[in-house]
């Protein structure tokens, strides 16, 4: 008790209520270390040049008649954090990143989401979400756990907090059905998240450590990449295991945020050995008949039921993957698109644009869909990231030839006069090859 009445006099402002102004203040004068992860001679370019992509989802749900205004305003909060972040910068370990303020984009990624689907007519709010990062910090500190402590202590103190007293536990699940794991404000609700979102709130709680001159120390934070452990912190200089691998980055911890709710939400769920991009083809070619009796038969069946309950305006079998429900704004696939536009913003992998695609194919936006598939491709050739070649790639090259030869075919025999919401493989008149 005395050693609590102690750091609270040391440092007063622990004892007064905290406000997100505060935080956002301390945040501001935060002096910007870089250290930064080696990734290779790619760190050395210059910062990538941002183009200004015309994205889809937006305009065609406000042609639809949803109202945008909160998924707007959240997107450009989100591009505001991430823009001018060059290659060396998006290396930096999050541990030690003053550039982007991490919670608040991820709350950002929540309130664009959270503006359609749940169908609310008031924004998500971002400053009570980041107040209680704040609090987090400060139950910690008026634990009295963190004065005089060794750089040991400090951090076994820390993990004990967070994951045992606090009761943060890690979830695997990766389900449209169950997203709170994906989202940081439902995370800090439910005390539950993936390994990421664990990450992020703890590199936030060290922040803030180090801002109060709590932390004086080289401390990274360790990120598990099996499926049971937990995000924590050590002291650089006097552990193994300060390997690569197992530092996380702004840019990987950004991107692997957003692929989480791309995978979860994706519309086509039926063949999980099979890339996100296969499935998506899959479904528009039906070209894979190894399974004619199961998929044709019984899936296939089911789509047609789909397609007669969507004309009636029924709700319908979610992994069926028909995106036009995605335009009503009705949707949970609102999600898949949004995560698929924030990840092209992120300029990662040209993969992004390709996925995003064949998404809008499936909405009905040919044109649109051919724009980023040519786009995919000019990225592919220029860019300075080899792949090396695999079965998986050449798949995939193969299948997205043959959504661009379909693009080029529906363009000759409709000039993208008709606009069209179905496209989709459940009804067989819906498109024109």
């Amino acid at each position: 008790m005395a050693s609590a009445v102690a750091i609270v006099s040391s440092y007063p402002w622990l004892n007064s209520s905290p406000s997100p102004s505060k935080y956002s203040k301390y945040q501001s004068f935060l002096p910007p270390p870089c250290r930064v992860v080696c990734r290779g001679r790619e760190s050395e370019l210059p910062p990538p040049v941002t183009p200004d992509f015309k994205f889809a989802l937006h305009d065609a749900l406000d042609s639809s008649g949803v109202d945008t205004t909160h998924a707007r305003e959240a997107r450009q909060n989100f591009m505001s954090q991430i823009k001018g972040l060059s290659r060396i910068e998006r290396e930096v370990s999050i541990s030690i990143n003053r550039r982007v303020d991490l919670a608040k984009t991820a709350i950002y990624i929540s309130a664009e989401d959270f503006a359609l689907m749940s169908q609310s007519s008031l924004p998500l709010p971002v400053d009570p979400y980041i107040e209680r990062l704040f609090d987090l910090t400060m139950e910690f500190c008026r634990s009295g756990k963190v004065l005089r402590a060794s750089p040991e202590a400090l951090l076994d103190s820390l993990y004990k907090f967070l994951y045992v007293e606090k009761d943060f536990q890690r979830s695997n699940v990766i389900s449209r059905l169950e997203p709170h794991p994906l989202y940081l404000h439902a995370v800090l609700t439910y005390q539950s998240g993936s390994a990421y979102m664990l990450a992020l709130i703890y590199s936030e709680i060290l922040k803030v450590l180090r801002f109060w001159s709590l932390l004086d120390f080289d401390c990274e934070i360790f990120f598990p990449h099996d499926r049971y452990g937990l995000p924590r912190g050590y002291h650089k200089q006097k552990s193994a295991e300060s390997d690569h691998p197992h530092i996380l980055t702004v840019q990987t911890l950004l991107e692997e945020i957003l692929k989480n709710v791309k995978e979860a939400f994706w519309p086509f769920q039926h063949d999980q050995t099979k890339s996100l991009f296969l499935r998506a083809v899959h479904a528009v070619l039906c070209t894979d008949r190894s399974n004619v009796v199961e998929e044709s038969g019984f899936q296939l069946e089911s789509a047609k039921s789909t397609h007669r309950k969507l004309d009636r305006g029924t709700l319908t079998n979610l992994h069926l993957g028909d995106l036009r429900l995605a335009l009503s704004g009705t949707h949970v696939y609102d999600g898949v698109i949004f995560a698929c536009e924030r990840l092209i913003l992120l300029e990662f992998d040209p993969k992004e644009l390709r996925d995003y695609s064949v998404l809008l194919y499936h909405c009905g936006l040919y044109e649109q869909s051919l724009h980023y598939l040519k786009l995919y491709q000019d990225r592919k050739g220029s860019s300075l990231r080899k792949q090396a070649s695999s079965e998986l790639s050449s798949l995939e090259d193969d299948a997205g030839e043959k959504l661009m030869m379909r693009l080029n075919l529906i363009s000759m025999e409709e000039g993208w006069s008709k606009p069209s919401h179905s496209g989709t493989f459940l009804r067989n008149n819906s498109e024109p090859y």
